[in-house]
């Protein structure tokens, strides 16, 4: 009992650090002690009771629209399975598989316009995700280096920047905004936005796109073996979060251009699509369901 309570107080203390370094560049969190108790602390304990099962490595996705805070939650995950559970944790993003700036203005003359901006199923480098992935999950694991991108520059980090994995994760925390997203088998001729109906017009942005996810995304999505979906109230709040994302990232990279309000509005356009299908479909299909109210807090979840 009093090992349990001591595990318990480690975590919290950890965590706490962690929420109070984040508030120095943000908003503060609300009900931290209720949020970890009632949260954070039940899905850790769901994945160490699935990694108990054969003790192999598992995936975990993390998934929800710009801005929900999936790479915080990811990150709070991660101190509570490494202090309470002492499983060695590894997380990244989808992000950081972006193709290059100039991979990106390749597709973009070669196939659509549109593709110059990052974000969409097409823009992200599969091969590189997939082999990763793969080799994380090889029993004889040998140290790997995984991609990071610069937001703020539009692309891809120099390999000498790149994050060295030198040990055999016990969990990936694989995060991203599209993570588990399915593709449409429908619907796609009708323009969900002012974006589409003036750039693509003839479906070709949004048929490669859909394609990609039918493809190559699915492959990769998988080896998945646990999805936690966010879901927002509605997409009025992605637009609002997404705006404090960029004021951080203004903080971080300084000399850096970021994004204007008229800009992230188009910047969401991008995505609109497939954040709403993926409303409708994960919230049925996801292992783990977390609604967040319009105030930022994890509201309620529910656990399959």
């Amino acid at each position: 009992m009093r090992e349990k309570k001591s595990s318990f107080s480690r975590t919290k203390k950890k965590y706490i650090k962690f929420l109070r370094k984040q508030e120095i560049h943000g908003q503060p969190f609300l009900n931290k002690i209720n949020q970890l108790k009632d949260f954070y602390l039940p899905i850790s304990e769901q994945i160490y009771s699935n990694y108990l099962i054969n003790k192999n490595c598992l995936i975990i996705g993390l998934s929800g629209a710009q801005g929900t805070g999936k790479t915080t939650i990811s990150k709070i995950l991660k101190i509570i399975l490494k202090t309470k559970f002492k499983l060695n944790v590894v997380n990244f993003s989808i992000d950081d598989f972006y193709k290059t700036l100039k991979q990106r203005k390749k597709m973009s003359q070669d196939i659509h316009e549109l593709f110059l901006t990052r974000g969409v199923p097409g823009t992200h480098d599969t091969y590189l995700l997939k082999k990763k992935l793969q080799k994380i999950l090889k029993r004889k694991f040998s140290p790997i280096k995984l991609p990071r991108f610069d937001k703020a520059a539009d692309d891809r980090l120099p390999k000498q920047k790149w994050v060295k994995i030198k040990k055999k994760p016990d969990i990936v925390i694989f995060e991203g905004w599209c993570v588990g997203a399915k593709h449409q088998k429908k619907n796609l001729r009708k323009p969900v936005n002012i974006l589409e109906k003036q750039k693509d017009g003839k479906l070709l942005w949004r048929k490669k796109v859909n394609k990609e996810l039918k493809n190559k995304y699915k492959e990769i999505f998988k080896l998945i073996d646990k999805l936690i979906f966010l879901k927002v109230p509605n997409l009025k709040f992605v637009y609002k979060w997404r705006t404090l994302q960029e004021k951080k990232l203004k903080m971080h990279s300084k000399g850096k251009k970021i994004m204007g309000k008229k800009e992230i509005y188009r910047f969401i356009m991008h995505y609109e699509r497939v954040t709403r299908d993926m409303m409708k479909d994960l919230t049925k299909t996801a292992d783990v369901l977390i609604n967040i109210d319009g105030k930022h807090r994890l509201k309620n979840m529910r656990l399959n």
